[in-house]
């Protein structure tokens, strides 16, 4: 079997479709390395031709410069026609003197501060709208709280976003504003915690349920979908190793591959090559084969990278390769994604803040 961009799934409990394929725009904000901003905005341009409706983004990415980008890029398209969804959690200030240089090698003259309050998060949001040239933001989702980010003060932190910026963002729900909840992270643990203390209706979790990374399947998966809350799941390559295989420098989790890590992707490509289908297909579709995900979000710097990525996601793939790929222990359990013991979804009652159950 094989997908297309315009293939849309249902998730949540207010009906809300997504096409299965999203645009991440990490890449146009100078993510890993430096995007040209005519190379920034041929791949606007070739994934709207192709068919993709649905752009994230979010302030961390290029300090703005990410938003700045897309606004640019999509300002002319009708506004209805298309999906936007961005993140709360982190304030622009003008750069001062003495600060870090930024992660983002194309980052504009801004420094990041977090901030998960009820005004912060709406402060996000009206900046993010100004640099995206936008009035409206469909989807809205609390980025980072995590231990990668926040370390010890994660629970702190957690706290904090609960009584400030979800409150902000389900009254703008509430008010039609905008249309949905949602939470952008690669902690599954804080996820979890996050779902049964609120309302949300999606998780967007990077890197956590593809082919070298599984962590999101047995406890996020079932939590998502006992409550009926979607799941977009970016970064199917893991930040690069899943569409550069094992060259020099090859890249997983934003940081060196590991010779373990790399060993394994040796493996699976391996088989793929003996069931003639390319690793970075394998890649992009076998997040969508779980019927807790609703989409996947993948970045593209130019034109090329997003007409391979069309050429991957329609890719036949017969279920023998996944069969193979489980039994060979290299992604154990890919013939069988379905999440297990599964109870009725939390659809009726209101679920509220400091929900445990």
């Amino acid at each position: 079997m094989g997908f297309e961009f315009n293939e849309r799934r249902t998730f949540g409990r207010r009906g809300l479709t997504l096409p299965i394929l999203g645009f991440g725009t990490g890449p146009l904000g100078g993510s890993m390395r430096s995007t040209p901003a005519q190379d920034a905005m041929q791949a606007l341009d070739t994934a709207w031709e192709a068919g993709i409706r649905h752009f994230d983004t979010a302030p961390q990415y290029g300090h703005g410069l990410a938003e700045h980008r897309l606004g640019l890029g999509l300002r002319a398209r009708e506004r209805t026609d298309w999906l936007l969804s961005t993140k709360v959690g982190r304030l622009l200030r003008p750069r001062r003197p003495g600060s870090p240089p930024s992660k983002f090698a194309d980052a504009m003259p801004f420094d990041i501060e977090f901030d998960y309050s009820f005004d912060g998060a709406l402060r996000s949001l009206e900046d993010s709208m100004q640099r995206l040239g936008t009035d409206r933001i469909d989807f809205v989702m609390i980025h980072d709280v995590s231990v990668k980010w926040q370390g010890t003060r994660v629970g702190t932190v957690f706290r904090l976003a609960m009584d400030g910026a979800y409150r902000a963002l389900e009254r703008l729900r509430t008010e039609g504003v905008i249309r949905a909840i949602g939470l952008g992270m690669n902690d599954c643990e804080t996820a979890v915690d996050f779902l049964r203390a609120g309302d949300f209706d999606y998780v967007m979790i990077a890197g956590r349920y593809t082919l070298l990374d599984l962590s999101a399947r047995d406890r996020l998966f079932v939590e998502c979908m006992e409550r009926d809350v979607g799941v977009m799941m970016a970064g199917p390559f893991n930040s690069g190793i899943l569409a550069t295989g094992t060259t020099a420098g090859a890249v997983f989790q934003y940081g060196p591959a590991s010779t373990e890590i790399q060993a394994r992707v040796n493996g699976i490509q391996a088989v793929c090559t003996r069931h003639q289908i390319p690793l970075q297909a394998a890649a992009l579709q076998f997040p969508l084969l779980h019927p807790a995900v609703t989409s996947i979000v993948a970045g593209f710097r130019n034109g090329e990278e997003l007409n391979s990525a069309a050429h991957w996601l329609r890719h036949p793939i017969h279920e023998d390769l996944w069969r193979e790929l489980d039994e060979s222990g290299l992604v154990p359990g890919a013939t069988a994604p379905a999440c297990p013991t599964l109870r009725p979804p939390v659809r009726n009652r209101e679920i509220k803040q400091g929900d445990r159950s």
